[in-house]
């Protein structure tokens, strides 16, 4: 039997005994999202390896339980990459667990999300169905592209076999530049700079330094450096190699702090949130914030609502309470249909986003 029989087996089984699951991966990622209803594990890792590259024209498949690294090495070895620079955190991640996620690393701006990469899925549905997207499409969710609602779905919706992602070539040249400014002027340069036609892959303002990363030709990335100005910093050196991979996997210093972290996202020309001992780091050119801050959940919503962005409280809630921005009574409403599409039952990692869904 094989490992897609498998998992469809033993999904058709919990529906009959109405026995919740949990999809376990890699474990990469267990601290994201609110905890899930108490049921059996669907450990997915079996279900490996990579089905098909092709890299002339962009695109590969692979299962599930696929290590993203080693994906990401098969990549590298034909000079390509994934366009949205995926966090790991730790050397479990796999690709289900990623697109599952949704999350995507300092690339995001402009490389793309993880559901702009997604070309097609193969999904074990709450009904014990295998379907694949879009080449058989069910009709209660017509007109919407199911294979990118997936990406960030938290494993809500089933449980991902298979997915076909875009990759892009490597760049031949990647610098990073640094300049000794504060947060304010940080902000007012990265919103001045948008629309530019630089090759800017990253930025960080770290409380202290802004740091950029360009990527691309040769003549492009000295054309931008002479532009943006800074203090030059090659990505062949160790440290600034390993700057972008902390950032990208949250081991910098700021994130070791005791306080609960939080993201926002937020238009980029957006001053810093006054909130109560709040600290802030600044990424994607201003649009993404981590903060730790003293305020109550209800504060940190409500700040980031009234300068029309959102939170997540991403790490430090030990999976209680409300961790996504509650949603509006239409969007919430949109989540239920799909949930009672793709499983009626409600045995897929239940109350994993809203609690009862």
């Amino acid at each position: 039997m094989d490992c897609a029989t498998s998992l469809k087996e033993q999904v058709i089984a919990a529906k009959a005994a109405e026995t919740p699951l949990c999809i376990v991966g890699g474990g990469s990622k267990a601290f994201y999202g609110r905890k899930v209803q108490a049921g059996a594990e669907l450990d997915v890792r079996q279900h490996a390896g990579i089905v098909s590259y092709e890299p002339t024209e962009l695109v590969v498949t692979a299962r599930c339980g696929t290590a993203l690294a080693e994906l990401e090495s098969v990549l590298a070895e034909h000079g390509q990459m994934l366009p949205f620079e995926p966090p790991h955190f730790s050397g479990g991640a796999t690709v289900g667990g990623m697109v599952a996620a949704g999350l995507s690393g300092p690339r995001r701006p402009w490389g793309g999300a993880v559901r702009d990469a997604v070309l097609g899925v193969t999904l074990l549905t709450g009904k014990g169905e295998i379907l694949r997207f879009g080449g058989q499409v069910m009709k209660n969710v017509a007109g919407y592209d199911v294979s990118r609602l997936l990406a960030g779905s938290l494993g809500s919706l089933g449980v991902i076999l298979e997915v076909s992602l875009r990759v892009l070539p490597r760049p031949v040249v990647e610098i990073s530049l640094v300049q000794d400014v504060d947060a304010k002027m940080a902000l007012q340069r990265l919103t001045a700079w948008q629309g530019k036609p630089w090759p800017l892959t990253a930025s960080l303002h770290d409380g202290e330094r802004l740091w950029l990363r360009l990527s691309g030709t040769e003549a492009g990335v000295a054309a931008a450096r002479s532009s943006l100005g800074g203090e030059s910093k090659t990505c062949e050196s160790n440290m600034v190699t390993t700057l972008w991979q902390n950032v990208r996997d949250q081991r910098l210093p700021f994130f070791t702090q005791q306080q609960p972290l939080w993201r926002l996202s937020v238009s980029p020309a957006t001053q810093a949130l006054m909130l109560p001992g709040g600290q802030e780091l600044v990424e994607w050119g201003g649009a993404q914030r981590w903060l730790h801050t003293d305020a109550t959940a209800e504060q940190v919503y409500a700040a980031a609502s009234k300068v029309g962005g959102h939170a997540t409280l991403f790490r430090g809630h030990e999976g209680c309470g409300v961790v996504f921005q509650p949603m509006a009574a239409p969007l919430l409403a949109l989540h239920k249909r799909l949930k009672a599409s793709f499983d009626p039952a409600g045995i897929f990692n239940s109350g994993v986003m809203v609690e009862g869904l």
